[in-house]
């Protein structure tokens, strides 16, 4: 098959933004005057947006500093007063979406519709802690050590200074979902957002000061991750990390020098089946939007696919014609369904993974080259057969609209092969309701989606997300995702009588009431 991929008449580059913008969010960030600059690009048309300071350590330590002295005053604060200023955040992310939409699309490449995915998720993430915050902190009662006689409750103080590093390819959400719990919690928060996309960012961070956001609770540096990560981690009390498993590994090592704890969502390389009973023309949509979301730049975006061999032959022409017939290009209006990659690195990763399946023998089935003409770092949505191991693409995440399908013979086979990764991030499978949900647990994967390809278990926010195996440590989202920047105090009081000997009592004789007492309580279920 051959493509004769669809574009949108409109591929002209998003409009410069306002200089007057630009250099106000540049202002946020925390650096001493002077400092040099680093500039970022468009990824449209190589155009310059603006340039943002190269912090150094001891920008970082002025952040954390600054940031240490605030929280103490916020952390005062009641929780219901934190949750109506991100509720008011929530309210100015809808209000003011095009000027945001302009800047992630414009810093990013990606299509309009995807930076609003962001925008959404952003505020539905501020919405939910806003309404669970004050469930998930309350201090709780704990079944005490001696029924009736011990009074034990659960408390959460928050953490201090959390360090937040997020990555170019969702760079609103990311860095703002994971600091919103940590905030709600009444911790401060200093964020290192990727290089690529500071300003996307910044305007999130702009937005929580609108709204009523310590200016100093909030700080921002920004640099070269090898240069701020290391001084960020010895300074912060507790880090939330979102890139590569390879980076995953080094700030693990040192987190644990410093015995802070960590969280982090990693690489992925996450699997769809395609099961006999499935609703063909939904799953062919379904997968569209599972590959090729922000041009497959996704951590949870499906870069294999396995189709069961009873609908194989049907489902895979659907699917390539839809994708041959997918708009792409660039702008800043609604049309594309797919944009641009985002650096020229991403770009040469794209095109080696491609290149070299193909010299090994795997078969284009759509797609598999560059289009110079929308654009220096534009890739056709492609579509492979035929992937092996000894291929890059079988087995190394690419990170880029490249998805490789292949055929099982049965549900069982496809699992194992789902599952036959070091990864374990998302997956999906279509299929009936009940086959889809009873098939599910068995994926090794942190979160499975059923008859969608990421966003039904990524925007249940109450429900954790994050990796198993390579693909991470901790989670996001629910319960979870604010605890994790809590430390859990015990306070038990304890009443009338002590835990141990009664004054007076032989020791051997509370030994022997004790162990009767044990025996009494086998059954006796645990209440608080």
């Amino acid at each position: 098959m051959t493509s004769t991929l669809d574009r949108t008449s409109d591929t002209t580059s998003g409009s410069p933004l306002d200089p007057a913008l630009v250099a106000r969010l540049a202002g946020l960030v925390t650096a001493a005057e002077g400092r040099a600059t680093q500039s970022s690009y468009s990824p449209f048309d190589g155009a310059l947006i603006g340039d943002v300071p190269t912090c150094t350590p001891e920008d970082v330590d002025e952040a954390v500093r600054r940031a240490r002295t605030a929280q103490v005053r916020w952390a005062a604060r009641p929780v219901a007063e934190r949750c109506r200023i991100l509720l008011r955040f929530h309210d100015l992310l809808l209000a003011e979406q095009k000027q945001v939409l302009d800047v992630t699309q414009v810093e990013t490449g990606k299509a309009r519709h995807n930076a609003f995915e962001e925008l959404a998720d952003a505020a539905m993430t501020a919405r939910y802690y806003a309404h669970s915050a004050p469930r998930h902190l309350k201090a709780t009662r704990r079944q005490g050590a001696v029924p009736g006689l011990t009074k034990t409750v659960e408390h959460h103080h928050p953490k201090g200074v959390v360090g937040v590093i997020s990555p170019w390819n969702y760079p609103l959400t990311l860095a703002v979902s994971d600091a919103v719990p940590a905030l709600l919690a009444g911790n401060a928060v200093v964020l290192k957002p990727d290089a690529q996309t500071p300003f996307t960012a910044l305007i999130a961070v702009e937005l929580l000061v609108r709204a009523g956001l310590p200016r100093e609770l909030f700080q921002v540096v920004t640099g070269a991750g090898p240069e701020l990560g290391p001084p960020m981690i010895e300074r912060v009390d507790y880090l939330m990390f979102t890139g590569s498993t390879r980076t995953g590994r080094i700030i693990a090592e040192q987190c644990a020098r410093r015995l802070i704890g960590f969280s982090a969502e990693l690489g992925g390389k996450n699997p769809m089946l395609v099961l006999a009973d499935c609703d063909l023309d939904k799953t062919v949509e379904g997968a569209v939007r599972a590959c090729f979301s922000n041009s497959g730049q996704l951590c949870i975006s499906v870069e294999r696919m396995y189709i069961e061999d009873a609908v194989y032959d049907r489902f895979v022409p659907a699917f390539v014609d839809r994708v041959q017939r997918m708009r792409i290009g660039s702008g800043l209006g609604w049309e594309p369904e797919m944009g641009s990659l985002v650096s020229k690195a991403q770009l040469d990763v794209v095109r080696r993974h491609v290149d070299d399946a193909v010299a090994k023998g795997a078969r284009v089935l759509t797609g598999g080259r560059p289009r110079p003409d929308l654009g220096a770092l534009f890739y056709e949505p492609t579509v492979l057969e035929g992937v092996s191991d000894g291929m890059e693409l079988m087995r190394d995440e690419t990170f880029g609209p490249v998805v490789a399908v292949s055929r099982v013979r049965d549900a069982d086979e496809a699992v194992e092969r789902a599952n036959d990764t070091c990864y374990g991030l998302n997956a999906s499978i279509w299929s009936s309701a009940k086959r889809g949900a009873e098939i599910a647990p068995r994926i090794q994967a942190g979160t499975v989606n059923v008859n969608e390809g990421y966003a039904a278990a990524w925007a249940s926010h109450d429900s954790p997300m994050g990796g198993m195996k390579d693909s991470g440590v901790g989670r996001r989202h629910g319960r979870e995702g604010i605890l994790k920047y809590c430390e859990s105090q015990t306070v038990a009081v304890q009443r009338l009588l002590p835990v141990g000997p009664i004054p007076g009592m032989a020791l051997e004789r509370y030994a022997k009431v004790m162990t009767v007492a044990a025996r009494a309580l086998k059954k006796t279920p645990f209440v608080t």
